[in-house]
């Protein structure tokens, strides 16, 4: 099989595509974006290769039309310009006439085009190109991408079409159970935060008819958290779980630990737990967890970056930049969704202190107001949710060891070391 090589210019230049930069903040204002119209993406909007739609900024038509040549095609790729340079997306037929947006390149091979852009994502989505590319960028505090240095990255490709297109087919088998997993993810935790709010935020729930007034009404009192049915109670986190409840030290720590920094943790979602040596780990890698304890990050809580640990291993450390969950009295799940919800979020920012990096500390935790319906109730809910919410970690582990394997073996192919 014959290779070639090339630069990312070079192969836009042959096919008739180009390197643009998106618009300038003078051509879109902050003011322009709207709640309904064309989606804009932004670099944060680029998540693994994808476009996440969950926050994207949106523009009326009258803006679609005078940044037209901004429009993204399928096939294009939509690179980031600044901060995490190396994230880029392909833009796939639902987001065809989407724009490109402020702080974003996109790279359009055109019709005549040698590469298949699907061939291509996978070549850039690569850890050594990524790694050529950041070592590119220019400025030290926030680095940034150009189209030159773009235009300048090297590109090795099959000079046989249809052997790219084997490539990223069996690339795409991999894709495609991920996407299947996460889309069984958010449905079963779509079920239980619906099931939570119906509950718990609209009191609607099992037997809430026994406690109607003569009106018909739900009898609400007043409690630290607004009106709530008469008999539930509202109680401090710390009088339902216990905060940080085991460390580590030299003296009692594992040979080997799994370590779970900050950086890997999402909303809801623990990306990588890293296996090294005690002797190796940082000093923040102190905090003990086991099955059903909940973290949550105590550094910028808006960003919302927590998870359920689901039957980890026992060596398992987390960074003691989060806090320690851990239920007393209350079901693990009713804790998890309680103190997952936009409310809880909400409380903690307002507790965090600090400009520049704004954190809550463990008695922010300790002090939070927490709902408290009948255990009956709670554990009736448990019964539904909490094999949901077992279920779905257990789908975040599949698209974690799917991920490595795809990752793996994405470089061997893409460089010619495995023939199909």
């Amino acid at each position: 099989m014959e290779w070639v090589s090339s630069t990312l210019g070079v192969l836009c230049d042959q096919g008739g595509g180009e390197i643009k930069t998106g618009p300038f903040g003078s051509q879109l204002h902050q003011s322009d974006y709207s709640k309904y119209g064309t989606p804009v993406v932004m670099p944060k909007d680029i998540v693994d290769g994808n476009i996440n739609e969950e926050s994207i900024a949106r523009v009326s038509d009258e803006h679609v039309e005078r940044l037209t040549r901004h429009k993204l095609s399928k096939g294009d790729i939509v690179y980031g310009r600044r901060g995490d340079i190396g994230r880029q997306a392909l833009i796939r037929q639902h987001n065809v006439g989407w724009l490109c947006g402020t702080g974003c390149l996109r790279v359009s091979l055109g019709q005549d085009t040698l590469v298949s852009s699907k061939f291509l994502h996978l070549y850039l989505r690569q850890p050594d190109v990524i790694k050529w590319i950041c070592n590119q960028a220019v400025g030290a505090t926030m680095p940034n991408l150009n189209t030159e240095i773009l235009r300048s990255v090297p590109v090795t490709y099959p000079a046989n079409k249809s052997y790219q297109n084997e490539i990223t087919s069996k690339i795409t088998k991999y894709d495609d159970l991920i996407e299947n997993n996460s889309r069984r993810i958010v449905i079963l935790e779509d079920m239980a935060q619906s099931l939570y709010r119906e509950w718990f935020v609209n009191f609607r729930y099992p037997g809430h008819k026994d406690n109607l007034d003569a009106d018909g009404n739900l009898k609400l009192v007043d409690s630290p958290l607004g009106q709530i049915p008469k008999g539930w109670e509202v109680k401090r986190l710390d009088d339902i779980a216990s905060v940080n409840p085991q460390s580590i030290t030299k003296k009692n720590a594992p040979d080997e630990i799994g370590y779970i920094d900050i950086k890997s943790v999402g909303t809801g979602t623990i990306n990588e737990v890293k296996l090294m040596s005690f002797d190796d780990a940082p000093s923040r890698a102190r905090r003990v967890v086991v099955d059903c304890d909940i973290i949550w990050a105590t550094v910028r809580p808006n960003r919302k970056q927590y998870s359920f640990i689901c039957k980890p291993a026992s060596n398992t450390i987390a960074s003691t930049g989060f806090a320690v969950l851990r239920s007393k009295s209350l079901p693990a799940s009713y804790l998890y969704s309680f103190t997952t919800t936009d409310s809880f979020t909400g409380y903690l920012v307002n507790h965090a202190t600090g400009s520049a990096y704004p954190a809550v500390n463990a008695d922010t935790f300790k002090k939070a107001d927490i709902l408290v319906p009948p255990l009956a109730l709670v554990r009736k809910f448990d019964d539904i949710c909490s094999d949901a919410l077992s279920q779905s970690e257990v789908l975040k582990k599949k698209n974690k060891n799917l991920k490595q394997q795809r990752d793996m073996l994405l470089p061997k192919l893409i460089s010619g070391q495995i023939n199909l």
